[in-house]
């Protein structure tokens, strides 16, 4: 048995046959993100909402590995990608809005708002959809240091992060409902935007680093697993903001170049 994608035997009549299969293990690994992003569903229509939100973290670092592990044992696919694209959907898009619909956004039927609940919860997994069909089309013309509009594992990050760390502090979703509204809508929209964020593809994780770089490594574990809810929470959307941040910041610096030249 083959766990290649794709093998040509010479059959009994002399003529050459294509057989083809799949990567088992990249694949094994978006298998499980995915499987993590369903349970997310699941436990979050179920009210078990902190399980939900650590779910798509997991699937998070699943996703993150999946690819990693393909250009290590150089099993690389069409196939891979987009079955990955599509965990991806399942794990960033639909999870993170299904799960904070439940949480909290479905609580604005009560202030007579029914409709903006859904809508905010749409919008965002829309806008990952649309967020990850563009990243598909464009991958072999973007620019490698930078997304073009926030990745959506850190949009999911930032919902689950919300619910987690409100989840954390004994906070209902109802509570925290205009919160809920405003990140899932902006979320959304920073998907689809042009800003740009630093992908951290430059690191070359093969490359030797001094003591002191794997130091630094340990000290981040250490201090995100203090409180993993509210650090993560807080992380991701800093890096949210930093986004948005960076990219005024250049578009000031490209104004005052453009008059200098004239």
């Amino acid at each position: 048995m083959t766990t290649g994608e794709s093998e040509s035997i010479p059959p009994d009549n002399g003529q050459q046959k294509s057989r083809r299969g799949i990567y088992l293990l990249p694949n094994m690994i978006t298998t499980a993100a995915m499987f993590s992003g369903f349970y997310a569903i699941v436990a979050g229509m179920d009210g078990r909402f902190e399980s939900a939100a650590i779910a798509i973290f997991i699937a998070m670092v699943l996703d993150g590995l999946d690819g990693r592990v393909a250009r290590l044992t150089r099993t690389q696919s069409d196939f891979g990608v987009e079955y990955d694209s599509l965990s991806d959907m399942v794990c960033f898009g639909l999870a993170p809005a299904l799960v904070v619909y439940e949480w909290s956004l479905k609580s604005m039927i009560s202030l007579g708002w029914a409709k903006l609940g859904w809508l905010a919860a749409f919008i965002y997994a829309a806008s990952a959809a649309l967020r990850l069909a563009r990243f598909n089309s464009q991958v072999a013309t973007a620019e490698k240091a930078y997304f073009r509009g926030l990745p959506s594992p850190s949009a999911a990050g930032v919902l689950a992060g919300l619910v987690w760390a409100a989840t954390d502090f004994g906070l209902s979703g109802e509570s925290v409902v205009y919160i809920a509204f405003v990140l899932t809508i902006a979320m959304g929209l920073l998907m689809v935007s042009n800003i740009r964020y630093y992908s951290f593809k430059e690191f070359n994780f093969k490359n030797r680093v001094p003591f002191f770089a794997v130091l630094i490594v340990m000290l981040l574990y250490v201090f995100a697993s203090i409180d993993p809810p509210k650090i993560l929470f807080t992380g991701f959307l800093v890096y949210a903001i930093f986004g948005i941040v960076y990219t005024l910041i250049e578009i000031r610096s490209r104004r005052r170049s453009r008059k200098r030249g004239e």
